[in-house]
């Protein structure tokens, strides 16, 4: 094996300098030229500029000539730091033998930087641990080293201090990295393996294969084999990112690059999945693969129904670069024709829905998250719900299950009392807690899904001033007392509104819709009732009053007999139009699900 070859990847909590460590590696070894130097460079997105995190992973290869003078090849794999990727971060670890884990000298550590350090730890990985932004006025190094030693046991005295953003002691993370980090071990003459450990498409070579190679060598000229799907391809070509593509013949153990498949949707090509050769392939492919399950289900529509063609394109389009995106037509008599979108999380869903905005210019509505139930029918079959449209009658099931996670929340101990109450409020319940320093607590609960993903990380916000972190994990499904609340207005219900509830929440939930909505819904010709209703009963109800026009303006005086008729003829006129009449939802009334203010 070669002994100057290093993998490692960077890992830190969203906005702890991961990205502008990266720019100052690739500046200190040469691989960019201070010319073409730009901020995030291997962050190519513009949402990835201008939210500071890095969605897809990248992977760049520097040449660097270390103090004992030999020259050495180091690989480093870029990761997303958001917890809905998480799955793509494993996979990255994955082709990796070491991890720098940078910690920002102001915050400390928090929840995602204990989330992935663990993920790395499981994966092998030796940790290097990095203090960043020392140069600021309010960072505290000294205490932060402290924290890190009693969390992973590295003295203090042995951690780098530095400075992304001004290049401070760059070179002591570059010599960390080739005296720490251990070179690959595989033999180059056993039959190919190799990692795919992301991917992105290109219109014109098709799917490219982010790729570690761990046994045998892929060359340009031979038939590969992807385990999983099954597929067997000629590779368009085969190269290294530096940072940009460069062709090679052929990629050896240990060595991480591309293969240019010529598939056309990444769905062929998953992240996870093995490369091996047609000719004479692996026995068994390498450990870890998944097929990413999407947690969060919302319906997107367009809001002028002739871009009903021109969604399905951007859709389309996504989907090609991102395989975690699933998305089939629906029909809401709301909103028309739209799809069901599902996504990895929260902040997954609001990326796709910034893209379809700003990459594909279409107005769209996106109706309130919900998540995927288990359904157990009375003749024990189980269906997954993904939209609360699509719950059976009540009386043909015996019970629904809901998606449970596991939430550490890490957060300075004065708001100990305040988070506690939010997660009580989520219905979520106390597991444990532990503190790694004497000013912060790690507190980890178990809550249902559906809870965490309306506003419950902008309420932990506020609730601890900016100060709280959190990550969460599936745990399982369980059983709950959940129940179905649909709305009716003009006593036609409304699928888009409708939501799956918990027992107790459902009157509350109800009248503080049906309150919004009176407020929402402009005044008719003709009253409009607005009806809240689950499990067999109305169980809240608001009317929007009819416009009045004043028919006895005229009669200054007279027969009362004259007053009556004129009262009972606009009488029939309101009754012949509330018949015919529709009642128009304005398209806020479908977001006031989601800004509903919390009990």
């Amino acid at each position: 094996m070669d002994e100057t070859i290093r993998n490692f990847c960077i890992i830190a909590h969203i906005d702890h300098g991961k990205s502008t460590l990266a720019d100052r590696l690739l500046q200190a070894t040469g691989t960019i030229s201070d010319r073409d130097m730009v901020e995030q460079v291997l962050d190519n997105m513009d949402l990835e500029r201008e939210k500071g995190v890095t969605i897809k992973s990248s992977a760049v290869r520097m040449a660097y000539t270390a103090k004992n003078g030999n020259t050495y090849e180091l690989n480093l794999i870029d990761t997303p730091g958001h917890v809905d990727f998480g799955y793509e971060v494993s996979r990255a670890l994955a082709a990796c033998e070491g991890a720098i884990l940078v910690v920002d000298a102001t915050q400390g550590v928090e929840a995602q930087t204990l989330a992935n350090l663990y993920l790395a730890i499981e994966a092998g990985l030796t940790i290097i641990p990095v203090i960043n932004k020392i140069d600021l006025p309010s960072a505290q190094p000294e205490e932060v080293a402290k924290e890190l030693e009693n969390l992973i046991g590295i003295p203090a005295s042995e951690i780098p201090l530095i400075s992304a953003k001004e290049g401070l002691n760059i070179d002591q993370v570059l010599e960390a990295v080739i005296y720490k980090i251990p070179a690959p071990k595989g033999d180059r003459e056993a039959p190919l393996k190799a990692l795919i450990f992301d991917s992105h498409y290109d219109s014109y070579k098709g799917v490219i294969a982010y790729v570690r190679v761990v046994e045998g060598k892929i060359q340009s000229n031979q038939t590969l084999r992807l385990i999983a799907s099954r597929k067997d391809l000629k590779p368009v070509e085969i190269g290294i990112f530096s940072p940009t593509m460069q062709v090679k013949n052929e990629l050896l153990a240990g060595e991480v690059g591309y293969v240019a498949t010529g598939l056309k949707t990444v769905s062929e090509c998953r992240v996870g999945d093995t490369i091996t050769s047609a000719q004479k392939p692996a026995e068994e492919a390498l450990p870890g693969y998944l097929t990413v399950k999407p947690m969060v289900f919302a319906g997107i529509y367009p809001v002028e129904g002739e871009d009903f063609e021109n969604l399905r394109e951007a859709l389309e389009k996504l989907q090609l670069n991102d395989a975690s995106l699933v998305y089939e037509p629906e029909k809401s008599q709301a909103l028309n024709f739209g799809f069901r979108c599902g996504f990895l999380g929260l902040f997954h869903m609001e990326i796709i829905q910034e893209r379809i905005e700003r990459e594909y210019d279409l107005d769209i509505v996106v109706t309130a998250p919900s998540v995927a139930y288990e359904v157990i029918m009375n003749n024990g079959e189980t269906l997954m719900v993904d939209s609360p449209a699509h719950l059976p009658d009540e009386n043909l099931f015996k019970e629904i299950r809901e998606p449970w996670m596991e939430l550490q929340i890490f957060t300075p101990t004065e708001f100990y009392g305040t988070v506690m109450d939010l997660v009580r409020k989520r219905r979520g319940t106390y597991r444990e807690q532990d503190y790694p320093s004497p000013s912060r607590v790690q507190i980890i609960f178990e809550i249902p899904l559906s809870e965490l993903i309306v506003n419950f990380f902008d309420e932990l916000k506020s609730r601890t001033r900016g100060y709280a972190s959190m990550d969460y994990s599936v745990l399982e499904y369980r059983m709950g007392q959940l129940v179905k609340l649909e709305f009716l207005v003009g006593g036609e219900p409304v699928d888009a509104l409708s939501a799956i509830v918990h027992k107790d929440d459902a009157y509350h939930k109800g009248q503080a819709l049906v309150s919004k909505l009176k407020e929402l819904i402009p005044r008719q010709q003709f009253d409009v009732a607005i009806q809240a209703f689950t499990t067999g009963r109305i169980i809240s109800r608001a009317n929007v009053k009819a416009m009045r026009k004043d028919v006895l303006a005229k009669c200054y005086g007279g027969d009362i007999t004259r007053k009556k008729k004129l009262l009972e003829k606009q009488k029939k006129g309101k009754k012949r139009m509330k018949m015919v009449g529709n009642v128009e939802i304005p398209q806020d009334a479908f977001l006031a699900v989601l800004k509903l203010e919390d009990r």
